[in-house]
């Protein structure tokens, strides 16, 4: 059994354009919930992507869900698939990753496997997944979900949340933290820019930072 809903509103172009700006890493540092696990690793080196997340649940092997949903996505969507713990079979391979070009798709994360890396790489778009098999999905008509509440990487993902992944990890924001935490990240960035330039002219890292006084006194505890 099939069960679509409609698609999310988008997260607006100009709320994604700050979010573009601000490292997972960086967001990393002022939250825990919503990033995804480090079990899936980005396939493209160098390049952040951001998106409204639209979702599928593709249990087992049956890709007619995800074929539906790249008949769907609009440009600047990002694609999370949830596999339900499926460990065998690629989820998409190339054609599905030049399909997802030509709408303009942001981004991809399989929570499971995909196949022609090369491909993937060629077509240029992001896509993050555990790894590669040859083993490849058939189109069943068995079930699948779109637009459905899934897990991806042990956080839930709702349809319309924002994503910003790159090669560091995949963070998943509810539309209404966007700009909050972007701007956070940004601020926090360009902060790292005056340390680097401190470290540069000769000061030890701890003065830099601040932590001296917390790392003196840990230590002078122990002794």
């Amino acid at each position: 059994m099939y069960i679509i809903h409609e698609l999310p509103q988008q997260i607006a172009a100009e709320e994604l354009q700050v979010l573009l700006a601000a490292e997972p890493a960086t967001i990393g540092h002022f939250i825990t919930k919503g990033i995804v696990s480090s079990d899936i690793k980005a396939h493209l080196q160098d390049v952040r992507a951001v998106g409204t997340a639209i979702t599928v649940r593709m249990p087992g092997a049956d890709g007619g869900i995800l074929h539906h949903a790249m008949g769907c996505a609009r440009p600047g969507d990002f694609l999370i698939v949830d596999r339900c713990g499926e460990r065998v079979t690629a989820a998409m391979g190339g054609a599905m990753a030049y399909a997802a070009k030509q709408a303009g798709i942001a981004g991809i994360v399989i929570d499971g496997f995909v196949t022609d890396l090369g491909e993937l790489r060629a077509y240029g778009v992001p896509v993050w997944s555990w790894g590669a098999s040859a083993i490849t999905t058939r189109v069943k008509g068995e079930e699948g979900e779109f637009c459905t509440t899934i897990q991806c990487g042990g956080v839930v993902v709702n349809p319309g949340d924002a994503v910003v992944a790159d090669e560091n990890g995949i963070v998943v924001i509810s539309p209404g933290q966007v700009l909050t935490l972007a701007r956070r990240a940004i601020e926090f960035q360009e902060r790292e820019k005056t340390t680097l330039a401190r470290l540069a002219n000769g000061e030890k890292f701890p003065d830099v930072v601040g932590s001296r006084a917390i790392i003196d006194a840990a230590i002078h505890r122990r002794s």
